[in-house]
């Protein structure tokens, strides 16, 4: 993630998210790989789907500082909207925050989601301790 580390830090400072919580996402969803792709058709670095990228002004999710920006700005959207619960923000970046809603504001009963957010939590807490 070194190589990140400069965007990182701007995207952290602008929209108020921690960098170790970046570094997490990050980590998780594309093992800091910029050209990852997955089967579901995300992109880059954060893992970002098409419509979200367009969202969030990333015509390039491959480019490592639109992704990381545009990540960042989906992330910090989703902390405000689920009042700063990391959880709640994890399993929205992941199932979508409509998916929360659905389901009482909690994690939804998605096996991956449920896989994801205790995974990225533990990556979060191992890159706050670094």
């Amino acid at each position: 993630p070194s190589a990140y580390l400069p965007i990182i830090q701007q995207a952290a400072a602008q929209y108020g998210v921690p960098t170790a919580l970046i570094e997490a996402v990050m980590a998780q969803e594309s093992g800091f790989d910029a050209r990852a792709v997955s089967p579901a058709g995300a992109d880059g670095l954060m893992q970002l789907m098409p419509a979200t990228a367009a969202r969030y002004g990333v015509s390039d999710a491959f480019n490592p500082r639109q992704a990381i920006l545009g990540g960042t700005a989906y992330l910090a959207h989703l902390l405000r909207v689920f009042d700063g619960q990391v959880q709640l923000a994890l399993a929205g970046y992941n199932a979508g925050g409509n998916a929360v809603k659905h389901w009482g504001y909690r994690i939804p009963p998605y096996q991956q989601t449920q896989h994801y957010v205790p995974a990225v939590l533990r990556r979060y807490k191992a890159f706050t301790a670094k």
